[in-house]
């Protein structure tokens, strides 16, 4: 093996990337993803790649500690094989303790003065401080837009002039269980937990185009476990929520519906499987083994039409539980029409199509943002979450990942850091 390197966690620099090595763990319900990049000045390097087959993990929570340890550790060898190199910190996506959303809005007198850093850094504190429910972890803390006297939108308002600054919060929660269970299985691989994310905000960092963050679109991370909603509207995450169904539960469908073993069930899903009826075409026929039986001559046969017909339900239920909770929230209109699908279990045909009909909105597949050393086969929505990651770590300031470090001596820090925090998402 080669150097030991560590995530960076303090320090930044004026460039888009600050220069140093990030590494991410997107652990989901059916698979695990590691990755390591180098970043420099302008730009992203990935150096490490791999993603094994998760187990001990249902519906983003931790059911199995030993069984969870060895998918991370195997993920995690092999990036670390492929970078020839060690990690000891990560930067770690979360789905798990039914993540829900936390808003707070507070503000100081200034009575004429120029707004600084510390003045922001004040504020910043006090926003963190009321965004709390309890029973509740909070993972992620934002800052969503400054109120200036009477300006309402202002993105930065350092350096100006106000007789009373504001600021509107928004933070994600997560009941602390599943949470500490879930960094217990990565902290048991000797690695360090730098950082959390909710799953689908990465999704939307690494899919979203920047006339969608600001206008307004919902991304929606469709996970083997899980299916994460990410509300984006000028420039930041204004809503989060969580559908606790996902692919493994259309793979669980086929497998009961036609008594066939899971492995099959997936397979069958993957390749013949299809989101709508109506883009079926031909009368195929498809093999299906049968649980506790060997050897072809025991699988039965059946219309590739049927599949569709057990998928379809299930993902509809999916999409309208989605629309419902959407509704609840007041986003569902509030955020546009723009949505974006992500995550493994959206690249079903008509998948897209299907939710266009009942979101009753524009729907397009979220391909990631790719980066040099990335390859082909990880560019797609699958990889949404741990590319978003890989972006978070290496563009915002470790105060973001990590709110705990806002509380430290102001001596410790640079300034240009708090005014690169007070700003939009990419300092």
């Amino acid at each position: 093996m080669g150097e030991t390197v560590r995530m960076r966690t303090s320090g930044a620099t004026s460039a888009a990337f600050r220069p140093g090595l990030v590494a991410v763990l997107d652990i989901g319900t059916s698979k695990v993803v590691c990755l390591i990049a180098r970043a420099e000045a302008g730009n992203l390097r990935v150096v490490g790649a791999s993603l094994r087959e998760s187990q001990g993990i249902k519906s983003g929570t931790i059911t199995s500690l030993e069984h969870a340890q060895e998918s991370i550790l195997e993920a995690v060898a092999a990036a670390e094989n492929n970078a020839d190199m060690r990690i000891q910190n990560v930067l770690l996506s979360v789905n798990c303790g039914a993540p829900l959303s936390v808003t707070a809005r507070v503000a100081m007198a200034l009575n004429g003065e120029l707004v600084s850093d510390q003045h922001l850094l004040a504020l910043l504190a006090e926003g963190r401080s009321k965004c709390t429910r309890e029973g509740y972890e909070i993972i992620q803390a934002r800052p969503t837009s400054y109120v200036v006297d009477e300006a309402r939108g202002v993105q930065n308002p350092s350096g100006m002039f106000c007789q009373r600054l504001g600021v509107a919060m928004h933070a994600v929660a997560v009941k602390p269980s599943p949470l500490q269970n879930l960094k217990l299985a990565v902290e048991r691989c000797h690695l360090n937990v730098a950082g959390s994310l909710f799953a689908s905000y990465a999704s939307g960092l690494s899919t979203l185009t920047q006339d969608e963050k600001q206008l307004g679109a919902t991304v929606i991370d469709m996970g083997g476990g899980v299916t994460s909603i990410a509300v984006f509207m000028e420039g930041e995450l204004v809503h989060a929520d969580v559908v606790p169904m996902g692919g493994v539960h259309v793979t669980a469908d086929i497998a009961r519906m036609l008594a066939a073993p899971l492995s099959a069930a997936e397979r069958l899903k993957t390749l013949y499987g299809a989101a709508l009826g109506d883009i079926e075409s031909g009368t195929d026929i498809v093999a299906v083994p049968q649980m506790g039986e060997d050897g072809d001559e025991h699988s039965i046969r059946v219309p590739r039409s049927m599949l569709t017909r057990i998928i379809q339900p299930r993902l509809e239920e999916i999409f309208g539980e989605v629309q419902t909770r959407l509704r609840a929230s007041g986003y569902d209109v509030a955020a546009g029409r723009r949505a974006v699908l992500t995550g493994g279990a959206c690249q079903l045909a008509g998948t897209r199509e299907l939710a266009q009909r009942i979101l009753n909105k524009q729907v397009r597949l979220g391909r990631p943002q790719t980066f040099a050393g990335l390859p082909a086969a990880s560019a797609g929505p699958d990889y949404a979450t741990a590319m978003g990651l890989l972006m978070a770590g290496a563009t915002m300031p470790p105060e973001a990942l990590n709110p705990e470090l806002a509380v430290e001596p102001q001596a410790k820090r640079r300034g240009g850091l708090l005014r690169r925090l007070a700003g939009g998402l990419f300092g």
